[in-house]
């Protein structure tokens, strides 16, 4: 979450006066994440999060964001919800921007990861890619190969003064997952952007999900494999395979994995290092001026897609025979 759009007290009394929440008593930036504007809104009934929506978010995909959230609240998943107007709308207009509150949800996202959060982590996951099986709506992945391929387009010709020869490694590598990705696997509405920060706990209890504004339909592993980028590494770059570890086998008490889907997990920790290695390469280079936030650096995403370029096989992260073994060939 970021604040990019500043928004004047007399803009936010018009807006919140077509809701049934009483007064304002106090708006507070959000200044966490790269994507959207975010407030902490304080009302005569309680908080709520005030979200406008810029740069990637598209207005037409907002629809499925929130029927998305609605869905999952349906089904138990503890996250947002969309509060609509006195006119029964949720989606309004704030500032020229698409705007929407939602639900406050209490918890705060984990500083230090410790083991124990991997494991509730990949119980959630599993639980939130098995209810959105009967979820009818559907949204393309625009940061799969073929955005990444557009994200490099626009980044080539200045990615080197993030890094010297970070041009020539990300073509390389775009071509290696191409040749690869993996085809005619288990899919679904996916999370696609689970990091820490978009995870509550109260303890060590995991107390609900946010920020579902790049969900898409996509393979389910997939997620799995950008929680393991975003979760499973530390401070100084090394791979933790207690964390994978833990976050892999209670997903898989939840949805089990197919054995083609664990034999997929190297490329896809690849082409999910890369996914958010061009977005934040990009980000980087093209920072909006007086934004309040900083963008996230790029290279730490570097040297994790260095160290899946390194893996040979699944044993090279936490997987031995008997974990394969227990895989068999299902998955839901």
């Amino acid at each position: 979450m970021a604040v990019y759009t500043e928004v004047t007290d007399e803009d936010l009394s018009t807006f919140a006066a077509q809701y049934d929440l009483g007064a304002v008593l106090s708006c507070k930036g959000i200044a966490e994440g790269v994507e959207n504007s975010n407030f902490l809104l304080v009302t005569e009934r309680g908080p709520y999060i005030l979200t406008l929506y810029e740069k990637r978010t598209r207005k037409e995909d907002l629809p499925f964001f929130l029927g998305l959230m609605e869905h999952l609240a349906d089904k138990g998943i503890a996250c947002p919800l969309p509060v609509p107007g006195r006119d029964g709308v949720a989606l309004r207009e704030l500032c020229g921007r698409p705007a929407v509150i939602v639900t406050f949800l209490a918890g705060m996202w984990p500083r230090r990861i410790m083991p124990q959060h991997c494991a509730r982590l990949g119980e959630a996951l599993a639980r939130l890619h098995l209810a959105v099986g009967d979820f009818r709506m559907e949204r393309p992945n625009a940061l799969a190969l073929p955005g990444w391929k557009e994200l490099f387009a626009k980044s080539a010709d200045r990615a080197d003064e993030v890094a010297p020869g970070l041009r020539a490694t990300l073509e390389a590598e775009l071509t290696a997952l191409e040749a690869n990705w993996p085809v005619g696997l288990p899919a679904g509405v996916i999370h696609a952007d689970l990091f820490p920060d978009n995870v509550f706990f109260r303890g060590d209890s995991l107390s609900g999900l946010i920020d579902f504004y790049f969900a898409c339909n996509d393979f389910f592993v997939y997620d799995v494999a950008i929680c393991i980028n975003a979760w499973c590494f530390e401070i100084d770059g090394s791979f933790n395979a207690t964390k994978a570890r833990l976050l892999l086998s209670n997903y898989r008490k939840v949805r089990p994995l197919s054995r083609g889907e664990l034999d997929s997990l190297p490329w896809l920790c690849r082409g999910s290092a890369v996914r958010f290695l061009l977005t934040r390469l990009y980000d980087w280079l093209n920072h909006p001026p007086g934004a309040f936030v900083r963008p996230k650096d790029p290279l730490e995403y570097l040297r994790k897609l260095r160290f899946h370029q390194s893996v040979r096989g699944l044993g090279d992260y936490f997987l031995d025979d008997s974990d394969l073994a227990e895989s068999g060939t299902g998955g839901q």
